[in-house]
């Protein structure tokens, strides 16, 4: 599983400069319900994307070390605005709605389908989009959905495998590689999957030092 834990620089030095980063103050910025609400252009933007119950908040608080900083429920489809957070005035993180859940009116499914497409093309800060798929059920359809979107948009983005202690070995590797097979020809993804677990750590260093790239990529 070694070459699907993660993308880009993984040496220890990036590793430790994720591990500095993602412990810096994390604090809530805003939640943004319309497009005029959005903060102004600023530190790069990574957002995170997934269907309801993927685990995004408990990512979310995993990578920051703080276990409430995005808040969990056991309501699927429960947050319906964009999240910002600001993490050490260097990036910024955003919790985008969870998608997939059947019991959303149409008439909300729509209009934040429509949101989320503007906010994708037009949003200059935004460098990256983390797709989190839950390890035990794979790539979805609506997984595919956003996908394109992202592809449209063209906002390059990376597959995160979440929930990953919660499957047997060989059944990862066969979602990895289903995963791998969903990336054939996709002009904004990038080839490589981070697996991950919130509640052991797995992958979590890893995928700190990817996203915390963006940020002196932004001071270089």
């Amino acid at each position: 599983m070694n070459d699907d834990t993660g993308s880009g620089d993984t040496s220890g030095e990036a590793l430790a400069f994720g591990h500095w980063l993602f412990a810096q103050e994390c604090v809530f910025e805003r939640a943004v319900a319309v497009l005029d609400q959005l903060p102004g252009e600023g530190a790069p933007e990574v957002a995170f994307a997934g269907r309801s119950n993927v685990g995004k908040s408990s990512l979310v608080n995993a990578l920051t070390g703080r276990n409430t900083l995005a808040k969990t429920s056991n309501t699927p489809g429960r947050t319906q605005q964009l999240i910002f957070f600001c993490l050490g005035e260097r990036l910024r993180l955003v919790d985008m709605p969870g998608y997939g859940y059947a019991k959303v009116p149409k008439p909300v499914t729509e209009a934040w389908t429509q949101m989320l497409r503007t906010f994708l093309r037009g949003r200059v800060p935004l460098r990256r989009a983390c797709v989190l798929v839950d390890s035990r059920h794979g790539v979805k359809e609506s997984d595919l959905d956003i996908m394109k979107l992202l592809d449209k948009a063209g906002v390059a983005y990376q597959l995160v495998l979440t929930k990953a202690d919660k499957v047997r070995p060989a059944t990862l590797e066969t979602v990895v590689e289903g995963c791998k097979a969903a990336l054939v020809k996709r002009a904004a993804a990038f080839p490589d999957i981070h697996v991950t677990s919130a509640e052991t750590g797995l992958g979590i260093a890893e995928l700190r030092a990817s996203l915390a790239a963006l940020a002196r990529e932004n001071e270089t």
